[in-house]
């Protein structure tokens, strides 16, 4: 069994950037010459979250605008009155959605349906540099 972290970074512009790193956790799974086991991908940061989605237009507007009733972003919120910083929804939501995932892989293949992408979702109130790790567990 191998335990192999790699890291990578991918530029957001924030407020619900909704980026596909599915070709990047693929990559890194193809050169982790690993057959079978899990990887998991975090996020580095409690404004930000991973899950899968069909990454399709529809989807990348409802989310936004589900997440916007869920943890509406100017609502009040004690995180603003404590930091200022005015992204108590960003914390919210990645609460919600969480930071990481957990992706099957065998044959060397993430086991995704065939409309499933790993999503990187910014909530911040500004552009970020988000750096991703990736996790293999495996043989």
């Amino acid at each position: 069994m191998k335990i192999l972290t790699e890291e990578f970074l991918i530029e957001t512009k924030g407020n619900c950037d909704i980026i596909d790193i599915t070709v990047n956790l693929r990559t890194l799974l193809k050169e982790s010459k690993l057959s079978q086991g899990n990887c998991t991908a975090f996020v580095v940061g409690s404004t930000a979250g991973i899950s899968t989605i069909e990454y399709e237009p529809g989807l990348l507007k409802d989310i936004p605008e589900v997440l916007e009733q869920i943890a509406p972003t100017y609502k009040k919120y004690f995180h603003n009155e404590t930091w200022g910083d005015g992204n108590g929804h960003s914390h919210v939501r990645s609460f919600i959605i969480k930071t990481s995932l957990t992706i099957p892989f065998k044959n060397g293949e993430l086991l995704l349906g065939t409309w499933q992408q790993i999503i990187l979702i910014d909530f911040d109130n500004r552009p970020r540099s988000r750096r991703i790790v990736a996790q293999f567990i495996g043989e």
